[in-house]
């Protein structure tokens, strides 16, 4: 058989040794090209088109934190709902925001039961009200969503000691008191899922991130802590890592161009639409990652 050799049980392998790497209709992929995480063909810029729902969280309740304004977490909100969620609470600290997000949300469904509230994680007081509002809400709720972070821009040398505890206390301390709060109500009842937003950053080093590295290295490390743990009691508890997406407070916030540098670094050549992370969420959350649990999902390219 021509390129192909005997292996010890007598059956043929194909011999790769001489594959190369042949154009496509885009142009040359080129194995440069594929080891910086980037296939340049001219379509790999433009984002997809929005993915229709297929009912994958039909039925279930859902509790998400920092999801007013236009970022990851209103995207969720909505996304959740697209995908049959009959109830959702969603919380945040900006009362004029997050009653817009209300209003929008009950606006486009209308037949649906959603409820804000205000709350601010780093508070242990107002996260026990957040969950027993939800809880009373909802008549349990079957899926939180931890997705409040705060991040900011500091070299070490400059940062002081409250930069650095604010964003922890946010990010990293919030995840925990709204994950400890929500397992003692879902551990007894032998399901749930837990789904935290971590970062690209907990994996890779960038200047000026040192807090908010740490901060999600830490709820990377929550999340297969908590997940051990939490799996006894038949919940899961799992997270997603997103690099950029793009989304009007980021834009505002943060320089244009260090935004069109990350977003270049990107496998498609550009950020992520907030919805895709969304999806990646949706998708921790339902019955097909019933599998899954402590882990970091990578929706970057990114993982070391």
């Amino acid at each position: 058989m021509s390129g192909a050799r005997e292996t010890p049980a007598g059956r043929p392998s194909r011999d790769f040794s001489s594959f190369r790497l042949k154009p496509d209709p885009g142009g040359w992929r080129t194995l440069a090209t594929i080891r910086q995480g980037r296939c340049m063909t001219p379509s790999s810029t433009n984002p997809p088109p929005y993915v229709p729902p297929h009912g994958l969280l039909s039925g279930r309740s859902v509790l998400i934190t920092a999801a007013a304004g236009g970022g990851i977490g209103f995207a969720t909100a909505r996304r959740v709902l697209e995908e049959g969620a009959r109830a959702l609470v969603i919380a945040d600290i900006h009362p004029r925001r997050l009653e817009e997000a209300v209003a929008a949300l009950r606006k486009d469904f209308a037949d649906r039961q959603i409820e804000g509230q205000l709350a601010n994680v780093t508070l242990e007081p107002e996260v026990q009200a957040l969950v027993d509002f939800a809880e009373s809400q909802t008549g349990g709720v079957d899926v939180l969503v931890n997705n409040a972070g705060l991040g900011g821009s500091r070299r070490v040398v400059d940062m002081t000691d409250d930069e650095w505890h604010k964003v922890l206390d946010v990010t990293l301390t919030g995840t925990f008191r709204m994950t400890r709060a929500m397992l003692r109500k879902m551990q007894p009842r032998g399901r749930g899922a837990i789904v935290n937003n971590a970062s690209v950053l907990g994996w890779r080093a960038q200047k000026e991130q040192a807090h908010y590295a740490a901060a999600k290295a830490g709820v990377m490390a929550l999340t297969r802590c908590s997940g051990l743990e939490a799996a006894e009691f038949g919940v899961r508890v799992n997270a997603v890592s997103p690099s950029i997406a793009f989304h009007e407070h980021l834009k505002r916030t943060a320089p244009a161009e260090l935004l069109q540098q990350l977003a270049s670094r990107e496998a498609f050549g550009r950020a992520a639409e907030v919805w895709e992370i969304a999806n990646v969420i949706v998708f921790l959350a339902s019955d097909y990652a019933s599998y899954l649990v402590g882990e970091t999902l990578s929706a970057s390219s990114q993982h070391p």
